[in-house]
């Protein structure tokens, strides 16, 4: 038996998701299991390493040696690493299946190790702990196997081709070339444990794998960015829920915004924002199934509140929790406080009216009919914000300061009034509610028009009557507020990239209040937004050169958090994030029909219908 030294916390950027849509497991490059939170996205942890380094459980399986490469299989969401060590190769692939059929554990996480060339030796080291901070289980053993337990919950790890392994202690053996080793935890939450025979286990893996190239091949972009659509289109499925259809924003907690900062949030909700940006990202790429999920999952967890909308929900469709904070622990490198919850959930945004009424245009352009229940919410929502929209908010990233009139709000709250009149026109129905909606949208207009333009900075800025700029603003183009009319567009295009340009194709959402560059690093969204904005308005070869430095961002493994520190190159903030992934298929979309419409109607493509 030999002892490793204790890992530090590896960046962000370096952690590979590995998941079933129920959960989902954060590996680092070392083979550290450092995150899992059981059964599903938003338990505790049994594996919390991640963000208590004392405490916090971790599962690994590495090699002594080093890491050659690290990647997914393609369009598939199994991984595989190749090590190399000093006297020989050896492969790990890792998966969870998604698929849970007949009588299998609720969630099963399969590592399996071989020898490739030569000689290598294996180190494991299986340690959960429930929780934050992490507590020790009562444990015992069966077989070739061990039951991890904290009362109804249980853990259970399988392993072949290794010695006896003991919760906590580390483990190494040698292996030749075409040996192997072979590891499963598996899940029993009020259930009965479920041991997988090895060779099951390793049918499950490549199961999956088909099953996940099946799922891709139906996904319709097969423009120069397809990789990373179909990435990031994998990675907002696993982040899908899929007992609900609830859209997790990211599988953690409290990844900080700034190394050692305060800016440390609970992401594992479903924000109806970041959701509705993914829907539309899978409508147009060709999954309707996925992005009619969500319509269904919001009005089963809106029906108590519409037509007020909250701004995040728990999977199963319940208003957020209060915050807390988490005593005792570490956090990742130092930072704290540790949350849990978010009080986001008591806020009142605007914009995110028209991103779920614009997943239902999406959805009706399309030809996916809205059914009656689906009608009645969006018209309860275009009401809403017909009535409302004069309001001040608390803005689309969340301050918790005074509510202003932020022009992104208002950009969104007009798209809410636009496509919900389309709806209406296209179905032939509600025309009284339609005209009252276009009476709004035209009053809504001339409003951001009089009070959201700054005619001395020539942009659009943060909030009506303000001097500060927001890269929120980009979503000018999307909206279609400037319909035909790309100047403004593009003065605000410039206005971005000159002030809050933070180096190549990263973005700062907003400055500091002195001017100087903000607490937290380059909002990722911001980066895609800005390149929908370039291929909407004719500036094509730019939004591409953008594009491909944007997805060089997502690294090895084409992962992206919510933030880039441009120092460092650094990843921080909850990862991986559904927002970043979402834009960025939205930007290859956009610019893939920028493409198609310029080269029969021009430089300026103006916005079409989706799928026109």
């Amino acid at each position: 038996m030999s002892k490793r030294n204790e890992p530090h916390q590896a960046p962000i950027a370096e952690y590979a998701l590995v998941g079933d849509t129920r959960t989902a497991a954060l590996i680092s490059r070392s083979g550290s299991v450092d995150w899992l939170c059981l059964p599903r996205f938003d338990a505790d942890p049994v594996f919390g390493r991640l963000i208590d380094q004392e405490h916090g459980g971790h599962f690994e399986l590495s090699v002594d040696g080093s890491v050659e490469m690290r990647a997914y299989r393609s369009e598939s969401a199994v991984l595989e690493t190749r090590w190399r060590g000093s006297a020989g190769t050896a492969t790990v692939t890792e998966a969870m299946p998604v698929n849970v059929k007949g009588f299998l554990p609720q969630m099963a996480l399969v590592r399996h190790l071989e020898c490739t060339a030569g000689e290598v030796v294996a180190q494991v080291r299986f340690d959960p702990r429930l929780g934050l901070p992490g507590r020790p289980p009562r444990w015992n053993r069966r077989g070739n196997g061990v039951i991890c337990e904290w009362g109804a919950l249980a853990l259970l790890l399988q392993y072949f081709g290794v010695e006896a392994l003991e919760p906590g202690k580390w483990v190494s053996t040698r292996l030749g070339q075409g040996q192997s080793l072979t590891l499963i935890a598996s899940l029993a939450d009020r259930t009965p444990a479920v041991f997988i025979p090895r060779q099951e286990a390793l049918m499950l893996m490549e199961e999956t794998d088909r099953d996940w190239r099946w799922w891709a091949a139906e996904i319709k972009y097969t423009g120069p960015f397809r990789p990373a659509v179909v990435r990031s289109l994998i990675t907002l499925r696993l982040l899908t829920y899929s007992p609900s259809g609830a859209p997790v924003a990211a599988p953690t907690t409290s990844l900080p915004e700034r190394l050692g900062g305060e800016l440390n949030w609970d992401y594992r909700y479903a924000w109806p924002r970041d959701a509705g940006i993914g829907s539309g990202a899978f409508m147009a790429a060709g999954r309707t199934q996925e992005a009619q999920a969500f319509l269904r999952w919001l009005e089963i967890a809106s029906r108590l509140t519409v037509p007020k909308m909250h701004v995040l929900y728990t999977l199963d469709g319940t208003p957020g929790h209060r915050e807390r904070e988490i005593k005792g622990v570490s956090g990742y490198h130092g930072s704290l406080p540790v949350r849990a919850a978010n009080a986001a959930a008591e806020q009142h945004q605007l914009d995110v009216y028209g991103w779920v009424v614009e997943t239902a245009w999406h959805l009706d352009s399309h030809g996916s009919d809205l059914d009656r229940a689906s009608w009645r919410m969006i018209r309860s929502l275009a009401d809403f914000v017909a009535s409302s929209w004069r309001e001040p908010d608390a803005g689309i990233w969340e301050d918790r300061d005074k509510p202003r009139h932020h022009v992104s709000s208002k950009l969104m709250a007009f798209v809410a009034l636009d496509r919900a009149s389309r709806i209406a026109r296209r179905r032939n129905q509600d025309a009284p509610r339609a005209n009252t909606w276009e009476r709004e949208r035209e009053a809504l207009r001339a409003d951001i028009y009089a009070h959201g333009w700054n005619p001395i900075l020539n942009t659009y800025t943060a909030a009506y009557g303000s001097e500060n700029l927001d890269a929120s603003v980009l979503l000018v183009a999307m909206s279609e507020l400037e319909n035909g009319r790309p100047e403004r567009i593009k003065m605000t295009i410039d206005a971005v990239r000159q002030r809050l340009g933070a180096g190549g194709a990263l973005v700062y959402r907003h400055l500091a209040p002195n001017g100087g560059p903000p607490d937290d690093g380059a909002f990722i969204a911001c980066t895609f937004w800005l390149i929908d904005a370039l291929a909407r308005c004719g500036r094509l070869d730019d939004a591409e050169a953008v594009m491909v430095e944007a997805i060089k961002l997502g690294g090895e493994l084409g992962l992206l958090a919510e933030e880039v520190d441009p120092g460092s190159g650094a990843m921080l903030g909850n990862h991986p994030q559904a927002l970043s992934h979402a834009a960025l298929v939205a930007a290859a979309l956009s610019i893939e029909a920028a493409r198609a419409s310029a080269s029969h109607q021009g430089s300026f493509r103006t916005p079409r219908e989706p799928g026109a």
